[in-house]
């Protein structure tokens, strides 16, 4: 309960001093003068530009681009300036772009099985205030961590989850992720695979963390297999979610050394510590709006 008022406190006290920004993430093809159009659509409409960073992949001459404003004494109203910027820009330069307001707070659901390494970080992240979020829902195929989510005063949901009733139990958790307004889900050692269908409702909005440095390792026991390799490094790997396994776009990436003398447990328990630090970067950033995903990349800005 401590950590939970702490939370409101900070939020409220956040609420009262940040002014209201609109974010564009986004990647046309490149041309000279992009930068100065964007920019000048801005400050010709009252914004003030609190953040740009931008990326040119040379080899396939693709533009990216984040671009935040403050909105205070901007004249085109918030629900008409995607509509405005797609009509005048979107089109004219063939862009693939995403608006986000920043009082429009994104909704997290954390899926989690029996581990609690994961989920405690991103809770105690959470109650501290770290990240400008929600988390309305956890969700599990075990009971276990029911206790964990009594402790920070969020909902628990227990779907048991077979071979003959896994269509069934998704399909109450897709009910009750729209119920809840969830507009992203956070993988905290889940150890279940999602179906297709599943993962179709929610592209590039799964974050999963996987206990290896992929590509190396995919699949089960990644430890086990890391041990028998005999490898000298062992690393976490955060990722959105494809129905490929192990295999969506990357978004943050750790190491950590081991040598000849580790047993299994001393790599399960140094990739404990790693897979939690990863994870939450990966869940940071996209928190703040700050990945753009371009076939199967990521460009992850500052």
């Amino acid at each position: 309960m401590y950590l939970r008022n702490l939370k409101n406190i900070i939020s409220m006290q956040e609420k009262k001093t940040n002014s209201k920004s609109a974010i564009l993430l986004m990647h046309c093809p490149d041309q000279p003068g992009i930068i100065a159009v964007m920019t000048e659509f801005i400050t010709k409409n009252g914004g003030n530009i609190l953040y740009l960073d931008q990326y040119v992949d040379r080899t396939n001459k693709i533009f990216f681009m984040r671009l935040e404003w403050d909105l205070t004494n901007f004249i085109i109203p918030q629900e008409k300036i995607e509509e405005f910027f797609g009509t005048l820009y979107g089109q004219k330069y063939n862009m693939d772009f995403k608006l986000y307001f920043s009082d429009q707070k994104p909704r997290m659901a954390i899926f989690v099985s029996k581990m609690s390494h994961c989920i405690y970080d991103l809770l105690a992240r959470y109650a501290a205030g770290a990240w400008d979020v929600e988390i309305p829902i956890i969700v599990s195929n075990h009971p276990d961590m029911e206790i964990v989510a009594k402790q920070f005063g969020i909902d628990y949901a227990y779907f048991p989850i077979t071979k003959e009733n896994k269509a069934e139990q998704e399909a109450k958790e897709i009910a009750l992720l729209r119920e809840k307004g969830v507009t992203f889900i956070v993988l905290a050692r889940y150890m279940q695979i999602l179906s297709p269908e599943f993962i179709d409702l929610f592209p590039n909005k799964i974050i999963n963390i996987h206990h290896s440095f992929l590509p190396a390792f995919v699949g089960a026991k990644p430890y086990h297999a890391a041990f028998e390799r005999g490898v000298k490094l062992i690393g976490a790997t955060s990722h959105y979610v494809t129905s490929d396994l192990d295999a969506g776009p990357i978004i943050e990436q750790d190491i950590t050394r081991i040598s000849h003398k580790d047993t299994i447990d001393n790599l399960v328990g140094k990739g404990r510590d790693l897979e939690k630090i990863v994870l939450s970067r990966a869940v940071a950033k996209h928190i703040d709006r700050k990945i753009l995903v371009y076939k199967n990349k990521t460009i992850v800005f500052n």
